[in-house]
Formats: C-alpha cells, structure tokens, sequence
C-alpha cells in the first residue's frame, strides 16, 4: 500500500495554515504554538515539521519579539511532490528505483530491474501537477470548516 507519512500530512496542514495567515494574509507571521491551536496537531509535531519545512525551503523563518514562520512561496508554487520530498525524502516506490534508499537483495537476479522508473516517473510527475493552492481549494470552505479539536471532541 502506498501511504504518505503522517508527517507529510500535519506538513500540508500547516502550510496551509500558514498561507491562510493569522490575519488573513500569506505574509503573516506565524508561531508554532499558534498553528498547533489553530490546527489541532500537538506542537512538538508542528516545531518539528516547520524545521523540516524551514530547511526545505519551503517556510522561512524570522527571529526576534515578533517572530515566527511564513511560507517562503505561494501554494501555487509548491507541488505536493516537493512537501513529500523535504519531509519523507525522494520518491520512490521501490529501492532499486532511482533515488531509492538502499540496495536490493536480489538485484542481479531481478527480472524487473529498472522497470519500476517508469511507475515511479508517472507517480512523480503526477504529484508535481497537484499544488497546496489546488489542494487548499477542494478543502470545505472556511465558513463550514469545523475546527480541528472541536472535532476531536466531539468524536469522543
């Protein structure tokens, strides 16, 4: 089964968070504790996904009274891809895929060695074509939106 890492999901999440802006604006500065309120992930996750985001290049960072994180571009320009590659690392399906991690116990016997690119390739290509803009867009409008620990509570 292929299945995103919880972190690369709370990650969509807060970028997302952070273009909304705490007042509106993508330019807004937002902390940590902040966006683990507003979004109902626990905030040593939110710290931890921002430092992968931060170093991604994804979120900047601003020190100081008055700092905090905003996003570094616009969603339209950050395709899922690059959120699962600064927190999860390359895409890749298999190991013996280009960009995979680790070698493969039977490569020299492998009789579907090198074809996997092809797969991996589509599925790439595929999750570079989907934005956090386009993502954030299917998401339930603002005005229907219940909020996250609200949600949480009412389940239990």
């Amino acid at each position: 089964m292929l299945r995103l890492s919880k972190l690369t999901d709370y990650a969509v999440v807060v970028l997302i968070r952070l273009a909304e802006g705490e007042h509106g604006g993508e330019d807004a500065v937002q902390t940590s504790p902040g966006i683990a309120a507003a979004t109902g992930v626990p905030e040593p996750t939110v710290a931890k996904v921002l430092k992968a985001l931060t170093c991604g290049g994804l979120v900047a960072s601003q020190r100081g009274a008055r700092g905090g994180y905003r996003l570094a571009r616009p969603l339209e320009r950050i395709a899922i891809s690059d959120v699962i590659a600064v927190v999860d690392g390359p895409i890749a399906l298999t190991a013996c895929v280009d960009g995979g991690a680790g070698g493969c116990d039977v490569q020299s016997l492998c009789a579907v060695k090198g074809r996997w690119d092809l797969v991996n390739d589509a599925i790439r290509g595929a999750l570079n074509e989907i934005t956090l803009a386009e993502m954030r867009a299917a998401s339930i409008p603002a005005a229907l939106r219940v909020p996250l620990a609200a949600a949480a509570a009412a389940a239990e």
